[in-house]
């Protein structure tokens, strides 16, 4: 399957079994937010778990349509290409760190309008060892706001009337126009200040997005702490990265090549 991770079924639902208590899926299905999480220990850090929010903002009707994908595989099916913002995604995986930052989703049946969303996405730890376990992406709806200007209406081509959330409602029918909307994210690569400014979250979204954070952390904690493999969004334990530092360190010293870093 197009997209698919390298990594097996079983290791993909043990990320999630072997870490947390068994009832962790059914109390995170229960959750009113939008996320995701995945596995960067896996091959091809695959999604282990998607929330039934998500799956109904996305379209999906359950979730074989995307457990075991990559995420940054299932941002460009959605069709999100711009750039900056996937780079930036990439490299906060890279460095297993936060990011925060707005995203233009589609809907898996590319009938149904794009949608902005405010993307949350913070790293697990092992609190014991200092390992990273897993990223959890949240995404929370963002709200329409008005234009600034006729220009900014007709550039950005959206309907003067938003509805959803923060949706751009097609404003005919036509083929043309829904070819206009599928190249909207080339302005965004080119101009995201301005992306930024029509659909800018909002404080209370940022609030909701941190709240989402926050209770999904919690759960996670808590569920950690029924097998005795507790999680922090903070690597707690600096021991680890001296380890991988000397192991590091101690590899290079054994090639037998002259190079430099």
């Amino acid at each position: 399957m197009e997209g698919q991770s390298s990594a097996s079924a079983s290791a993909i639902e043990e990320s999630i079994n072997s870490r947390y208590s068994y009832w962790v899926r059914e109390a995170l299905d229960e959750l009113p937010y939008s996320f995701t999480i995945t596995d960067p220990c896996l091959p091809g850090h695959p999604i282990v778990f998607a929330s039934r929010e998500f799956l109904k903002m996305c379209g999906y009707s359950s979730d074989e349509d995307v457990i075991g994908k990559h995420q940054m595989i299932m941002f460009q099916q959605a069709g999100i290409n711009n750039r900056r913002s996937l780079l930036d995604i990439r490299h906060a995986i890279a460095q297993e760190t936060s990011i925060q930052l707005t995203l233009l989703n589609y809907h898996k049946n590319n009938l149904t309008p794009p949608f902005w969303t405010l993307f949350h996405m913070f790293p697990v730890f092992s609190k014991d060892d200092g390992r990273l376990i897993h990223f959890v992406g949240v995404q929370v709806p963002i709200m329409p706001k008005p234009t600034r200007s006729e220009s900014d209406f007709s550039r950005m081509n959206f309907c003067e009337n938003g509805l959803g959330f923060c949706r751009r409602e097609v404003c005919s029918d036509t083929m043309a126009e829904l070819e206009r909307i599928s190249s909207f994210d080339s302005v965004l690569a080119d101009d995201t200040e301005l992306a930024d400014s029509l659909c800018k979250a909002s404080d209370l979204e940022k609030q909701r997005a941190h709240t989402a954070m926050s209770t999904i952390l919690s759960m996670l904690t808590h569920y950690s702490q029924l097998t005795g493999r507790l999680v922090s969004d903070k690597r707690c334990c600096a021991s680890y990265m001296s380890r991988v530092g000397a192991s590091l360190y101690i590899s290079l010293g054994r090639i037998k090549q002259s190079f430099v870093l």
